[in-house]
């Protein structure tokens, strides 16, 4: 058995998501589901989601689409209570400078791209999207592997423009003093937001109503930390509705 809750965690969180994979484990007791005692936040995300006795993991949008709706369960979407965006959605933040003096997103043409992955849908399908009706995408690219490396290489100057999903952003304003050396460009349009998945063979129902109760049972100052406002459902044909941008750059 394995579990994850990687996709948002970082080390000021670790106990707020520690205490509520217990809050989730012991719900999915109650209802005669087997689970691991621990999180395993540092395993390989892959391995985790394509694992044949996953309870419970968070995949990103475009990895669900692409290469898992079809072999995993969606449980449901957390609402991460994201500003003009229906619950469980969400959007990127594109970031440049604060000190950087081009005010369109036109004017970032020839500038410096950093993305964590091509596969990311926050990171970069978001980006692509939104600048296919612009009529360019960008040829100078900066592969970084994380959001948090991608803000810290246009806040560094390694990099001109990055696309950072609202709740990376607003978790990084929180704890990252670079932040400060950024603004927001623009705003990508909504999606949906970064699903939670099991393995086929689970029972996604019982697991949805597992963490739903957690949530719930959440003290306010951990659903403040970790931004958690529910769970809703968004059906497999809303993910697989968004575009995909080329894999081969």
């Amino acid at each position: 058995m394995i579990a994850s809750l990687m996709m948002y965690a970082r080390p000021e969180l670790a106990l707020a998501h520690k205490r509520y994979w217990e809050l989730i484990r012991r719900n999915l007791t109650a209802v005669g589901i087997n689970s691991p005692m621990e999180l395993s936040q540092g395993a390989e995300e892959f391995s985790v989601w394509k694992h044949p006795e996953l309870v419970l993991s968070q995949t990103c949008g475009m990895p669900y689409r692409l290469w898992l709706h079809n072999k995993v369960a969606l449980v449901g979407t957390p609402d991460f209570g994201i500003s003009d965006c229906p619950a469980g959605y969400y959007r990127s933040a594109l970031v440049v400078r604060s000190d950087d003096p081009r005010n369109t997103i036109d004017a970032f043409r020839n500038g410096v791209f950093a993305y964590n992955q091509t596969f990311s849908q926050s990171g970069y399908a978001a980006a692509f999207s939104h600048l296919r009706p612009r009529g360019f995408w960008f040829e100078n690219r900066l592969h970084t592997q994380q959001h948090i490396l991608s803000a810290l290489a246009v806040a560094e100057r390694r990099a001109d423009i990055a696309s950072i999903d609202a709740v990376s952003l607003r978790l990084m304003q929180k704890h990252e003093g670079f932040t400060d050396a950024l603004r927001v460009l623009e705003w990508t349009k909504p999606t949906p937001g970064l699903p939670l998945i099991t393995a086929n063979g689970q029972n996604a129902e019982l697991i949805f109503d597992a963490v739903e109760k957690a949530i719930g049972q959440l003290s306010v100052y951990d659903k403040a930390d970790l931004g958690l406002m529910g769970i809703v459902k968004i059906p497999t044909d809303k993910y697989l509705e968004v575009a995909n941008p080329p894999q081969n750059g």
